[in-house]
This record gives structure tokens, C-alpha cells and sequence, in this order.
């Protein structure tokens, strides 16, 4: 495959625009350097991340331009010279995490914050704004460095398309839902509430499902939502209603608190009841700390940001909540942020869904659409629709 072949990706224009435009092809380059280490794709599914939208709200300084797409499945097309284990023809999963593989995060598995991959800060990613400027992969083709250790390769490619919807949930969803149920403490006869029945927290809840809880309880203020996580036997609770919070858990549980506590919502918060239309960029992890036993463990997959231009107040644009940490610190919990480390997860995920022990991809409602479907995607998402959309850049995926 070469230059010849063409590109087109999703842009970020300006808040609430995206369009599908024609980009360069990619080359096996860092800048003005070689990438011998990595791999060109032609991308066979991604997926639009509510994370993505954040950007698209104009809640963070994204510039106009950015080519977005963090969530790839693609086929390899060509490899640098010191790729060793990698070879064009292989059907791979992208993390969405850019890991060296060399430092000393790395080594620690820490591959959220990898120290070698953005000037910037700690952690990089495909298309998302601060996360190093690597092009992003909602394109129909994309390259990916250092890919060796960064991939994922399917055991067998054909097997892989059959479970296609499923599978390209491994990119990011998926370890990423399931990485805030390990962190918040989910095991066996666990009681779990998730905070947001959007793609991440339909994945956490499934995946506390997997991890053997007893009751999984998820609240959300989108009706459609809430249906879609009572399809695969979560409980739920509509946030649009008013009452006490503890009051709605107990008429669940019998009890007043959770052992485990998910963050799926992020910074883009609202508060609850009467007072649902009012962004309140706290009120889940307040929530969390209130609802949450003593001794408890609360993951924080949500995403949080440092700069939020559209924020409610001057300290909340500097990502300077209001939060009660007393209380969390009195009932000793224990809090877990930051990025997923993908590749901790991915291939005991893999497994789980090559032997059907998970079904994701209904759990979550992934809806495959078009390259150029791409805005309708982003403004149905934005506009609460109880799906994942997936593009398929190419129409290679069954309907």
C-alpha cells in the first residue's frame, strides 16, 4: 500500500462540527524521524468515545483541525524494518494508550502514563487534545508506533471478523470499564453502582457482571440508557427524579451504601433530581464518597480534565472541584484515577469474548455506521441515543 491509496478522517472544525475530509496518507515518521518501530493500518473499525465528545463540546482547548479517533481495529498493511513480531496481513486491536514499552511506567505496566511519548505530560493518545498530537485513527488508514509491544494481534483473523463488534470494544471501552470495577474492588457478591449507563458505564457494568457481583446497580438521567443496562439484569435508578439517594439504594439492597463505586460520567457532571439540567462537576464524586461503605474503593474512570473552557466557574476551568475529601478520608477510600492501562487487560478480554463468556457489543448497543455517517454519529451520541456507534471505514463489517 502506498501515498497513492488516499485518506479521509474525522476533523474537529469547532465546537459542535465535525467533518469527514480528505488527510495524508500516513508514513512510518515521527516528525522529521524515521518510525522503523511502527506499523501502517488500514483501520477496519472505530469507534466514537464519549471522550471524544468532550472535545466536540468545545470543553477542552482541542485546536481546529485535530484529526480524532482513539478506539482502532486495523489490518496491517506495511511494517517499519524493526518490527519483529508484527506482520502486514495481521487483524490487530490499537490501545488507545501510546506506550514506549522502555520506560519505567512501561515497565511497571503503567502504559497510561508512559514518559517517552507526549513533550508535554505523562501519556499519550491517538486524536485527543494534549495527549502528545499523534493523528488520530477515525480514518481509513493510520499508523501506530512502537507496534510490537503495543498490539494486540487476533489469533485468527477470520474468527476475529465474526466477533468484530465485540472485539473492537478492546481498544479503549471495554478494559477501560473493566478497569474501573478492578480498581473500585468488584469481586464476587460485590454490590456495585455505576455512575452513567453511557458506553463505559454499560461496559463497567458488564463487567462487574464478570467479575462476580451480586448487584450491579446503574443511574443515568437518559430513559433509553437506563433500559439498555436493565437489558443484561443491572437494576437502575433515574436521576431525573427526586428523593434521597440512599433512600433509592436501600429500596434496592436493603442497605444504604455500596461496597463498590464507578465514576463513568466524569467531569461534564449534573447534579440529580429537579436539579438535573444544572452542571455540577463534583456531584458524582461526592456521591461516591456518601454512598460508598466505609473501607470502600471508588474508580474513577470518568474523565477529568485540567483546562475546561466551558466550566461553570473560574476554579472548575482549572479542574479545581469543590469536593468533600473529608468524608472520603474519614471513611477511609480509597480513590483510583487516570487513564486505563489497556494492555494490562486486553488479552484476558480477548479471551472472554473469543470464548463467550461476554457479549459487549450488545451490552452496549454497538451500531456500525459509515466514515461519511461520522457527524450524524457524534450529534445522535451527543444527543443521548443508548448506543455505541462504530465507523467502518471501509465496508468491510457485516451489518
Amino acid at each position: 500500500m502506498s501515498a497513492s491509496a488516499g485518506n479521509r478522517g474525522v476533523v474537529y472544525k469547532a465546537p459542535g462540527e465535525v467533518a469527514v475530509e480528505s488527510i495524508p496518507y500516513p508514513k512510518l515518521e515521527i516528525g522529521n524521524r524515521k518510525c522503523d518501530h511502527g506499523v501502517i493500518l488500514k483501520v477496519v473499525t472505530t469507534n466514537i468515545c464519549g471522550s471524544d465528545q468532550h472535545m466536540v463540546r468545545g470543553r477542552t482547548t482541542a485546536p481546529s483541525g485535530l484529526v480524532l479517533g482513539h478506539e482502532i481495529t486495523g489490518l496491517v498493511v506495511e511494517c517499519g524494518r524493526d518490527v519483529e513480531f508484527i506482520k502486514p496481513g495481521d487483524l490487530v486491536s490499537v490501545p488507545f494508550n501510546i506506550a514506549c514499552g522502555r520506560c519505567r511506567n512501561c515497565k511497571e505496566g503503567k502504559t497510561g502514563i508512559c514518559l517517552n511519548v507526549n513533550p508535554a505530560r505523562p501519556g499519550a493518545a491517538y486524536g485527543y487534545v494534549d495527549m502528545g498530537g499523534w493523528v488520530g485513527g477515525q480514518t481509513e488508514y493510520v499508523m501506530v508506533p512502537y507496534a510490537d509491544f503495543n498490539l494486540l494481534k487476533f489469533p485468527d483473523a477470520d474468527q476475529a471478523m465474526e466477533k468484530i463488534k465485540d472485539l473492537t470494544l478492546l481498544s479503549d471501552i471495554f478494559p477501560t470499564g473493566f478497569h474501573g470495577c478492578v480498581t473500585a474492588g468488584v469481586g464476587p457478591g460485590s454490590t456495585v453502582y455505576i455512575a452513567g449507563a453511557g458506553p463505559v458505564g454499560l461496559a463497567a457494568a458488564v463487567s462487574a457482571q464478570l467479575l462476580g457481583a451480586a448487584c450491579v446497580i446503574v443511574g443515568d438521567m437518559i430513559e433509553d440508557r437506563l433500559a439498555q443496562a436493565r437489558s443484561f439484569g443491572c437494576e437502575t435508578i433515574d436521576l431525573t427524579q427526586d428523593g434521597d439517594m440512599a433512600d433509592k439504594l436501600e429500596a434496592i439492597l436493603g442497605e444504604r451504601e455500596v461496597d463498590a463505586f464507578v465514576d463513568c460520567v466524569g467531569f461534564e457532571a449534573h447534579a440529580c433530581g429537579c436539579n438535573h439540567g444544572k452542571e455540577a462537576p463534583a456531584t458524582v464524586l461526592n456521591s461516591a464518597m456518601s454512598l460508598t461503605r466505609a473501607g470502600g474503593q471508588i474508580g474513577i474512570p470518568g474523565l477529568y480534565v485540567t483546562e475546561d473552557p466551558g466550566a461553570v466557574d473560574d476554579a472548575a476551568k482549572q479542574g479545581a472541584l469543590s469536593m468533600r475529601f473529608g468524608l472520603g478520608w474519614a471513611k477511609s477510600h480509597s480513590f483510583h484515577t487516570g487513564q486505563c492501562p489497556v494492555m494490562k487487560y486486553h488479552r484476558p478480554l480477548m479471551q472472554a469474548i473469543l470464548f463467550e463468556k461476554v457479549k459487549i457489543a450488545d451490552a452496549v448497543n454497538v451500531q456500525v455506521i459509515s466514515l461519511d455517517d461520522a457527524p450524524k454519529g457524534y450529534a445522535d451520541f451527543d444527543g443521548g441515543a443508548a448506543k455505541k456507534f462504530v465507523i467502518d471505514p471501509h465496508g468491510t463489517v457485516a451489518a
